[in-house]
C-alpha cells in the first residue's frame, strides 16, 4: 500500500503571505480551471503529488487518481466527454485551514454540471512557488438531470381518492407486478437504499427475514449500544430528533428503523426469505421469495444485498474436541444476556468490540470471565473518539450530508500520513491506559501502518475496540486476559493451548466476527455468479473499497454495506446508478482507457 507524502510548507518550499485573501485565491484558481482548454493545461493547476477522487460524476465509478501522471491521463480521457459547465463557488465555505502548523490549504467547495447530472466539487489548494495549486480535488454526482428526488417541493401533492390503508395494502402486495429493485435485508442499509430508490420513482421491495423491521438489532445482546454519536448516524430524509441520545441503545435504534420504514412508506415484506436469485434471459433476475410458506417468483432488474458484514453468517472457528466439551459454546451473535450464565465461568474468544462488551457485561453481573486475545487490538477511548467527532459530526456542526462529502474528499491513501499523525497523538493522550493494559498482558497496537482506527475499518472491519469501560476492568484485573499461545483443542472442561496451559470454562463465547460477505451472494446466486463477483470490502490499489456501493461486476447485482454514516451517504450513489441505468443515461464505467 503506497503512502503519499503530505504537502507541508517545507516540502512545497512555500510560505504564507501576511495579507492572504482566500476567497480571491480560490476564485482565481477556479477561473483558471474553467478556462483551461485541455487536460494538459488543467494538470498545470496541480502539484506533482496530487490526487483526484471521483464518485460517479466523471467516471460512473468510484475512482482515485493518485499522482499528476494519472490525473493527466484521466482528464485527457474524460474531461471533454463529461461536458463540465456552470461552475459556482460556495463562497461561504471558502477558507484557509491549518490542520497542523506545517500544513496550510484553502478549502474550496463548488457546484457544477456534467452532461448527465448536477455535481459537487471540493478542492484543496496549497501554496507553491509558482502560485496556488491543487493538492486534492473531489467530484461527486449529486443528481441526474431530469430525474430529481421527489422531496421538498417535488413531494407528492395529489389528493388521494382511496383510503391510505388501501393504497398501502395494494403497494405491498405486488399482486400482478414485480418491483424494479429487490433489496435483501431490512436493516439500516437496506431501508436507506430503498428510501433513495423510492423517491427516485423506482419500484422497490425489501425482503426481511425477521418478523419485524429492526429485529436484526433486537436479537443481539441486550447491552448493545452504538459507539458513534447521533449526529454521525442520521438516516436519509429523516434525521434523528433533537431529543435522541448521543449514543443510542440497539433496542431504541431497532424501533426507530421500524418507524422509519412506516413513515417513509417503504415496501417491506417481513418474515420472508429469498430462496434464490438467478440471472434470466431478459437481462434481469428471477428471484424466488418465500413469504409465510408461499413462494413468489419476481422478475426484477436489480438485486441489492443489504445483509450486513458476512451476510450475517458467524465466523465460527473449529477446534478439535469441541464436540467433547460439556459446557456451552456460543457465537457472540447468539449471546443474549449475562443472567443466562450466572454462576458459571465464561471464556470470551476475541478482543474486538463484541468481545469487550460481552466480557464487561459478564463481570458487571458477578460472572468469572476471561478474555482470550488471539492477536493485538487497537484501543481508542470514547473521549478520544468524541474529540475527533466534535470537530465535525457534533451538536451545532454543519449538516451531515455536507460533512459526508467533506470526509470523502480525503482519498484513503492520501489520508494515511494525516491519520498517522492523529493516531500518534491519540496514543500519547491514552498512554496511561495503554500502559496499564500492557502490564496486564493485553496486547495493543496502533492500527495498520500506525493509522489507528482508519485502515482497520476499511481493510478489516474489525481489530479495534472503542473503550466504554471494559479496558479499565482489564487494567484492574477484573476481566482476566489470556494470550500468547494458540488454542490446541477443547476437552470436557475447557480449552487447552499449545504451550500446555489451559482454561476451565462452562461457557465459551466466540466473539470472532462474521464471515465473507460474498458467501451470501454465492448462497443465493450460485458459485458461477459468485466467481464473477469482485471481492467485497478492503482497499484496491487506488485506495477505493472493493465491491460495496459500485456494483459487484455482474450486471444488476449490488452490495450495500457499512455503518449508518456510510449507508446514508452511499445509498444515494447506489440509487443514482440504478436510476441512470433504468433511464438509459448510464454511460458505463471508466476503466482507465474508456467507458465500459
Amino acid at each position: 500500500m503506497k503512502i503519499y507524502s503530505l504537502p507541508t510548507l517545507d516540502k512545497l518550499t512555500a510560505t504564507l503571505p501576511a495579507d492572504l485573501d482566500a476567497k480571491k485565491i480560490a476564485a482565481d484558481w477556479m477561473a483558471s480551471f474553467v478556462s483551461c482548454g485541455n487536460a494538459a493545461e488543467l494538470a498545470d493547476l496541480f502539484i506533482d503529488e496530487s490526487h483526484w477522487r471521483d464518485m460517479l460524476a466523471l467516471t460512473w465509478d468510484f475512482r482515485t487518481f493518485n499522482g499528476l501522471a494519472d490525473i493527466r491521463k484521466f482528464l485527457a480521457d474524460r474531461l471533454a466527454a463529461s461536458h463540465l459547465t456552470n461552475f459556482r463557488i460556495r463562497d461561504e465555505m471558502t477558507m484557509l485551514l491549518r490542520p497542523y502548523p506545517d500544513i496550510a490549504w484553502i478549502n474550496l467547495v463548488f457546484d457544477f454540471e456534467t452532461k448527465t447530472g448536477l455535481a459537487l466539487g471540493i478542492a484543496r489548494l496549497v501554496p507553491h512557488p509558482s502560485g496556488w495549486k491543487a493538492h486534492c480535488v473531489y467530484t461527486n454526482l449529486e443528481e441526474l438531470k431530469g430525474f430529481p428526488e421527489k422531496v421538498g417541493a417535488l413531494r407528492k401533492n395529489a389528493a388521494s381518492h382511496t383510503t391510505y390503508a388501501e393504497e398501502r395494502r395494494e403497494a405491498l402486495s405486488f399482486m400482478d407486478t414485480s418491483p424494479t429493485v429487490l433489496v435483501i435485508g431490512g436493516g439500516h442499509s437496506g431501508l436507506g437504499v430503498a428510501a433513495r430508490l423510492k423517491y427516485l420513482d423506482l419500484s422497490t421491495l425489501v425482503v426481511e427475514k425477521h418478523a419485524r423491521v429492526g429485529d436484526n438489532w433486537r436479537t443481539r445482546y441486550d447491552g448493545l449500544c452504538l459507539h458513534d454519536p447521533v449526529w454521525y448516524d442520521h438516516l436519509p430524509y429523516m434525521p434523528f430528533p433533537a431529543t435522541w441520545p448521543v449514543y443510542a441503545p440497539a433496542l431504541k435504534l431497532a424501533n426507530w428503523l421500524e418507524s422509519y420504514a412506516e413513515a417513509l412508506d417503504l415496501d417491506v415484506w417481513t418474515s420472508s426469505t429469498v430462496k434464490s436469485a438467478r440471472p434470466n434471459s431478459a437481462g434481469g433476475w428471477d428471484v424466488v421469495v418465500d413469504r409465510a410458506g408461499k413462494e413468489r417468483v419476481f422478475q426484477v432488474k436489480h438485486v441489492v444485498f443489504a445483509t450486513g458484514v458476512g451476510a450475517g453468517e458467524a465466523n465460527f472457528p473449529k477446534y478439535p474436541g469441541m464436540d467433547r466439551f460439556k459446557g456451552q459454546i456460543l457465537h457472540s451473535t447468539q449471546y443474549k444476556r449475562p443472567a443466562d450464565h450466572a454462576g458459571k465461568k465464561v471464556v470470551v474468544i476475541g478482543a474486538g468490540v463484541s468481545g469487550h462488551d460481552v466480557a464487561a457485561e459478564c463481570y458487571n453481573h458477578g460472572i468469572d470471565v476471561t478474555m482470550y486475545q488471539r492477536s493485538s487490538t487497537y484501543v481508542v477511548t470514547k473521549a478520544s473518539l468524541e474529540g475527533l467527532m466534535k470537530q465535525a459530526y457534533w451538536e451545532g456542526g454543519p449538516p451531515a450530508d455536507l460533512l459526508d462529502r467533506m470526509a470523502a474528499s480525503f482519498p484513503n491513501l492520501m489520508n494515511i500520513p494525516l491519520n498517522q499523525r492523529l493516531a500518534a497523538r491519540i496514543q500519547e493522550d491514552q498512554r496511561e491506559l495503554l500502559d496499564g493494559l500492557n502490564k496486564r498482558g493485553f496486547k495493543t497496537n496502533n492500527g495498520t501502518l500506525e493509522t489507528g482506527f482508519a485502515l482497520l475499518a476499511l481493510e478489516r472491519l474489525g481489530g479495534y475496540y472503542v473503550d466504554v469501560g471494559a479496558s479499565q476492568l482489564i487494567v484492574d484485573g477484573k476481566i482476566k486476559v489470556k494470550n500468547g499461545s494458540q488454542i490446541a483443542e477443547f476437552d470436557e472442561t475447557g480449552i487447552k493451548f499449545e504451550d500446555g496451559t489451559s482454561l476451565d470454562a462452562d461457557v465459551v463465547v466466540f466473539a470472532t466476527g462474521l464471515g465473507d460477505a460474498l458467501n451470501g451472494v454465492r448462497k443465493l446466486c450460485g458459485d458461477a455468479i459468485g466467481d464473477q463477483c469482485s471481492k467485497i470490502w478492503g482497499l484496491n490499489e487506488e485506495g477505493e473499497l472493493h465491491g460495496a456501493w459500485r456494483g459487484l461486476g455482474v450486471p444488476g447485482l449490488w452490495y450495500m454495506l457499512g455503518n449508518l454514516q456510510m449507508s446514508r451517504f452511499h445509498s444515494k450513489h447506489v440509487a443514482l446508478q440504478i436510476k441512470a441505468m433504468e433511464e438509459g443515461v448510464f454511460e458505463g464505467r471508466y476503466d482507465g482507457a474508456q467507458l465500459q
